[in-house]
């Protein structure tokens, strides 16, 4: 049994307008994955006693920044405890779009073993009722996180949801839980075409869903944007209230059936 080092305190975080718990967990070997530095991150949970689901929420290659704090927010107020991992600023970089080597989505499984072993010793966690959610670079982390190889299903992950990830369907095939991959067909960042090679060991684990005029960070709401990315490269983001609200109710309905039935 993995050796768990966890200490928590509470502290006021900016995560809505409510307090949330600053936490730090080991992150521990798994597979083929070394064990990386110890993490560091935030916990919010439900009002009342629970004990509750929960969800570890990975951040996108801008790291932990207001976009996960909304989501932080919307999944509390769907019943689940949410657990938010900082990969990036334990490794000493806060960011990695534009260095994307730096800090790997295989690298960050690691992070969520340690999540899910972290999440196993709270008393407000219903034991082996945990799901995952990330963004791009937290999708592209989800996709491996799901993988038979690495086993993750024994430590309580029981499926999912990757919005707009690297699909990497060389890398992907072994997904071992459910799945819901949400994505734009004008992605010009994280390839749709690529989502759409992907051939799933299990294919009934998976389901995909192509928005046809959706960028790359389709749900956050900001202005329409062109970032730098890998170098010499730059992409298009830009918010779809469409494909937001529809990838918002079906994130929530693949949740509830996965973790609170």
């Amino acid at each position: 049994m993995w050796r768990l080092l966890a200490i928590a305190f509470l502290l006021p975080c900016a995560v809505g307008a409510a307090r949330a718990e600053a936490v730090h967990f080991a992150s521990v070997a798994v597979g083929n994955v070394p064990a990386g530095p110890q993490i560091s991150g935030w916990l919010k949970k439900p009002e009342g006693a629970g004990p509750f689901p929960a969800i570890v929420l990975a951040h996108s290659c801008a790291g932990v920044s207001p976009h996960t704090d909304a989501w932080g927010v919307r999944l509390v107020k769907w019943g689940y405890v949410v657990l938010a991992p900082d990969s990036f600023n334990p490794r000493g970089t806060n960011a990695v779009c534009t260095t994307p080597n730096v800090v790997t989505p295989n690298m960050r499984v690691s992070d969520v073993a340690g999540a899910l072993d972290f999440l196993a010793t709270r008393p407000e966690v219903i034991k082996g009722r945990i799901g995952m959610i990330g963004h791009s670079h937290g999708g592209a982390a989800t996709l491996r996180a799901v993988q038979k190889n690495f086993d993750l299903k024994a430590r309580g992950l029981r499926g999912g949801v990757a919005y707009y990830p690297g699909c990497a369907p060389s890398f992907n095939a072994g997904i071992d839980v459910p799945v819901l991959i949400l994505i734009g067909d004008k992605d010009d960042w994280t390839s749709a075409d690529a989502c759409r090679r992907l051939k799933p060991d299990r294919p009934e684990l998976v389901e995909i869903v192509y928005y046809p005029n959706a960028y790359h960070s389709f749900d956050a709401q900001a202005r329409d944007r062109t970032v730098p990315g890998a170098p010499g490269k730059t992409h298009h983001l830009a918010y779809d209230p469409m494909a937001a609200s529809d990838a918002e109710a079906r994130t929530q309905v693949f949740f509830d059936k996965l973790l609170k039935r």
